[in-house]
């Protein structure tokens, strides 16, 4: 109790300071007339603090004792990062390193834009966004079977889908947390729905409509061994029906790592060289690769590089990762019989079935089954298609999101694309930050000291004022910081706004409103 007043105390200062103003409600016959306002986020990982077995993520985006409790440390991150050698190797490129493990409330070395493993979406930092215009979320629940089983520390079973469940109740928790702070059940700013009017009717009314979607490498136990699938399509259709029961309206078919559904697009680097040695630990094999002769294709399969003595320990005595064709590199393996059991399984459902991650190949053979079906529900969520499909992808009605790059890339790829969008009548665009994912949010821009963002700040639609983010001692400067956390992500679009001018930020603030209308002709097909 004494922390929600002390809250909502804070929260009287910034009103009555002028730092921050509560976003305007419309009228009900307002939210009736006009589209949604807002922006997007397709693609985010709210609490994948749960995956991984538990103890891989530090940090929580809440605790019902407070932000002290929340905001700590891994325990082998103590005392000095030194042991942290997965931080340090997703950060740095080497498994040797430091940093301060101290977070609430001084937060020298973390968050960071840069790290990877340290919590990035604490509730108040999502605050902060949705006051600053976010209006749709997609929390996916995330998990990794191969890399729960990789690192030594865990509390929970690697079981994917206990995973998910878990993931989806702390969504609920944190809803009710929200709830109770705001006066009581269905009175917060976070809101899950589960269907597209519901969502609609929150994001007009200013709050946050979080969508529940699922990247998971091996969906109701769907791997394969040495090319033998693992489940059936009974396991499926019971899985979708579970998901779906549980809100859940978004989904990957594979990620990371070849399937019994799919055959994935590769990663590049010594990354890909890592998750290749998954792949072999998680189905028997190696990627297989040949030379495309088509547009489209999948990451580079580079050098593997130098692995850290972590992963190469577990490659089996002998035994090395392999040589390649030339690139460019397309997986050999597309969508199977199974795989396309699952799709239709998501039409009939009424849900969006997520492409990224999926091979060239893979892709292609999806996007012909939902073009047969003539079904608009398709998302590039995150920057992991082939930007080849767009075309067919907005041709169906469905979604894209770009990945959260810095300013200059994110503005590149938004130029490039619109006239794609302005040819297919696409009202909006979205980002898709992919907090909490293992990928870094956007870096400080360079050559940001020429023309900075200037703080405080109004937001898109002039409701917010915006200053310095401040949580404890430590205070955020996009122009020095970059987005360390989901709070600057409003500082990152007045930065591309500085960058673009309004066009961008307007194209943004119509993304809200053109997913809405892609889930809704999405569940307007499913079946009774």
């Amino acid at each position: 109790m004494l922390h929600r007043l002390i809250r909502r105390a804070a929260a009287a200062v910034l009103l009555l300071t002028g730092a921050l103003v509560a976003p305007s409600v419309p009228t009900a016959a307002a939210q009736t007339a006009a589209a949604v306002s807002g922006f997007v986020d397709g693609h985010s990982h709210l609490f994948s603090y749960e995956a991984f077995g538990g103890m891989l993520m530090c940090g929580k985006p809440y605790d019902p004792d407070g932000i002290e409790r929340a905001l700590t440390d891994c325990p082998d991150h103590y005392p000095n990062g030194e042991l942290a050698w997965y931080e340090n190797f997703t950060r740095t490129g080497k498994p040797t390193g430091t940093h301060d493990p101290v977070g609430w409330p001084t937060f020298r070395d973390w968050p960071a834009n840069d790290s990877l493993t340290h919590q990035q979406a604490y509730y108040t930092w999502v605050e902060r966004a949705w006051r600053g215009g976010l209006r749709v979320l997609v929390n996916d629940l995330v998990a990794n079977r191969q890399l729960c089983a990789i690192y030594p520390l865990k509390k929970y079973s690697c079981d994917e889908m206990s995973s998910i469940r878990l993931q989806a109740q702390r969504a609920r928790e944190l809803q009710d947390h929200i709830d109770a702070e705001s006066g009581g059940p269905g009175q917060g700013w976070f809101r899950i729905v589960d269907n597209p009017a519901d969502a609609r009717s929150v994001a007009a009314a200013g709050k946050l409509a979080v969508v529940l979607g699922i990247e998971t490498s091996e969906p109701f136990g769907c791997r394969q061994i040495l090319g033998i699938p693992q489940c059936t399509k009974a396991q499926i259709d019971r899985g979708l029906d579970e998901m779906y029961t549980l809100g859940v309206r978004s989904m990957f078919v594979c990620h990371k790592y070849d399937n019994a559904l799919c055959g994935v697009r590769f990663d590049s680097g010594t990354q890909g060289a890592i998750v290749n040695v998954g792949n072999l630990l998680a189905t028997g094999s190696f990627w297989q690769a040949r030379t495309c002769t088509g547009p489209e294709h999948d990451n580079t399969i580079d050098p593997a590089g130098v692995l850290p003595d972590q992963i190469a320990r577990l490659l089996p005595p002998g035994v090395s990762l392999p040589l390649y064709p030339p690139a460019p590199h397309c997986n050999t393996r597309g969508l199977t019989s199974l795989g396309t059991y699952m799709v239709q399984g998501m039409i009939r459902r009424g849900m969006m079935v997520e492409i990224d991650h999926m091979s060239v190949k893979a892709a292609a053979q999806t996007l012909g089954l939902l073009e047969a079906a003539r079904y608009p529900g398709v998302i590039s969520s995150h920057s992991w298609a082939d930007p080849n499909f767009f075309a067919r992808v907005y041709a169906l009605g469905g979604m894209i999101t770009q990945y959260g790059h810095n300013s200059q890339d994110f503005v590149a790829e938004w130029r490039r694309t619109a006239p794609l969008r302005q040819q297919y009548n696409v009202p909006g665009y979205g980002y898709g930050l992919d907090v909490n994912g293992m990928g870094r949010l956007p870096a400080p821009r360079a050559g940001s000291a020429a023309n900075p963002v200037t703080y405080p700040f109004a937001s898109f639609d002039g409701s917010v004022r915006l200053d310095r983010q401040r949580t404890g001692q430590r205070v955020w400067d996009v122009n020095v910081d970059g987005v360390a956390n989901y709070g600057l992500v409003p500082d990152w679009i007045e930065d591309m706004r500085l960058l673009a001018g309004q066009d961008i930020v307007r194209d943004l603030a119509s993304g809200a409103e053109s997913y809405l209308r892609t889930w809704e002709a999405t569940a307007a097909r499913r079946l009774p």
